[in-house]
């Protein structure tokens, strides 16, 4: 499988010739969308879902479809019949081609003031990627290639590094790091490197790995 990381929270994951794009979001490339095969979202904040391209995806190609939870799905549903699918922790469907497993439920808490909205992680290819969205949602599962949100206005460092030794994901590579500075990137690598206990890279957007 390869994996484009694109801008932010956005993967690109190919495999037999399919693309299966998560969380192409408002902090993503215009194009982040285009050419997918299938689209998953984890929430409704802006920085994951942007309805107005993923309109143009779909309207794009008339086979693209979308899994993702209720609050994103009754935005879009009513004008692509058919091709909007609802889901939820627990959950398992095949998106094209890919094999998906739904974890977690709720948004990570940013401040007690501000009620939790949903969300929901997919865990791709039986653990080949986990993408969490804004959650540290541990899913009990082998995980070979972790999406680590690494910078939120809910998190901090510590959450981060000891999400990492949670899951024991054979690598991680990070996601969520559209707000981190040039200037603390070096900081980030080298404490979830040293602390975090697996292999933690981080790829440009625009760049690929082989997972």
């Amino acid at each position: 499988m390869k994996l484009t990381k694109m801008s932010h929270a956005c993967v690109r994951l190919e495999k037999d010739g399919r693309t299966l794009v998560l969380d192409p979001g408002g902090f993503s490339e215009q194009d982040a969308a285009v050419g997918a095969d299938a689209i998953l979202i984890t929430h409704e904040h802006a920085d994951h879902f942007d309805e107005g391209r993923l309109r143009a995806a779909m309207d794009a190609d008339p086979a693209t479809e979308i899994w993702t939870l209720r609050s994103v799905a009754d935005q879009l549903a009513a004008a692509f019949p058919g091709r909007v699918h609802t889901v939820g922790h627990g959950d398992t469907f095949t998106a094209a081609g890919f094999d998906v497993q739904v974890h977690g439920e709720l948004h990570a808490v940013i401040h007690p003031d501000i009620p939790r909205i949903t969300n929901v992680g997919f865990l791709v290819d039986g653990g080949t990627v986990f993408h969490p969205g804004d959650a540290l949602t541990v899913p009990g599962l082998p995980v070979a290639t972790l999406m680590l949100p690494v910078m939120a206005p809910w998190n901090k460092i510590s959450e981060v590094i000891d999400y990492v030794r949670e899951v024991k994901p054979r690598r991680a590579y990070d996601v969520h790091d559209a707000l981190l500075t040039d200037l603390a990137r070096p900081i980030y690598d080298r404490q979830i490197g040293a602390l975090g206990g697996t292999d933690h890279q981080r790829l440009a957007p625009g760049t690929s790995a082989d997972v």
